[in-house]
């Protein structure tokens, strides 16, 4: 068994390197000018569907495009698919090898659409690559029903 200063210590380690979703879509709502959102996942995947608000930089591409869009003040946070891929978990450590605090999205793509967040996807409209809204409704079992007025946001 672990004492209560190992867990906290735990813990306290796992917020400092993950945020979740709601965490992510509230600061990008806040207009949050440090945070710097990386969709870390290959084309096929973006364009099937992003977070709104996201960057779309393929881990291969990281260390090229991440001095490009991240100030030594920014807080990036990555996400690949969800909880069963560890692609976020490599780009995390990619850009802190490269000397930038980064934090690795909770979920990934999966729960963010899951909680309703909203989704943009890719589509062609007249030899033109667009985004345009897929935001779905949340999951009951992902996230917390809205209230008429008010948007979905965890507070736990």
């Amino acid at each position: 068994m672990t004492t209560p200063a190992e867990a906290a210590a735990h813990f306290a380690a796992k917020l400092a390197f993950e945020t979740d979703p709601s965490d992510v879509h509230a600061a990008l709502e806040a207009r949050d000018p440090s945070l710097v959102l990386v969709d870390t996942r290959d084309q096929v995947a973006w364009d099937q569907g992003h977070a709104h608000g996201a960057l779309h930089i393929p881990k291969a591409q990281l260390a090229a495009k991440i001095p490009e869009v991240a100030g030594p003040d920014s807080g990036i946070v990555v996400y690949c698919w969800g909880p069963g891929c560890n692609g976020a978990t490599r780009a995390g450590l990619l850009i802190s090898e490269l000397g930038y605090a980064v934090k690795e999205m909770i979920g990934g793509f999966e729960y963010w659409a899951r909680e309703g967040l909203p989704v943009d996807r890719v589509i062609e409209v007249e030899g033109r690559r667009v985004d345009v809204d897929a935001t779905q409704a949340p999951d009951p079992l992902a996230a917390p029903a809205a209230r008429a007025g008010q948007r979905i946001a965890c507070d736990c």
